[in-house]
């Protein structure tokens, strides 16, 4: 996925129905740089500067960013446990 502009816009985004919910359709661009196809899940997290949509879950990146701290700073432990 190439990196935008931080402040490329894409357009307005209407509002419309689905079934009994309510959903936007996203530019063939954007599905493209997610790299998302129909049945994908995508993720809505609160940002400072708003919202943001991604592909990945961002609670697992939390715990695997955790994972990898624990790791660097445990490196010797897990070294003598693992044998």
């Amino acid at each position: 996925m190439s990196d935008p502009d931080p402040i490329e816009a894409y357009g307005a985004l209407k509002v419309i129905r689905i079934g009994n919910s309510l959903g936007v359709v996203l530019p063939r661009e954007i599905i493209a740089d997610l790299g998302v196809e129909k049945g994908d899940r995508l993720y809505l997290t609160r940002s400072p500067e708003g919202y943001r949509v991604t592909k990945t879950d961002p609670e697992f990146e939390r715990r695997v960013a955790l994972a990898k701290r624990i790791i660097s700073k445990r490196h010797n432990a897990l070294r003598a446990l693992s044998k």
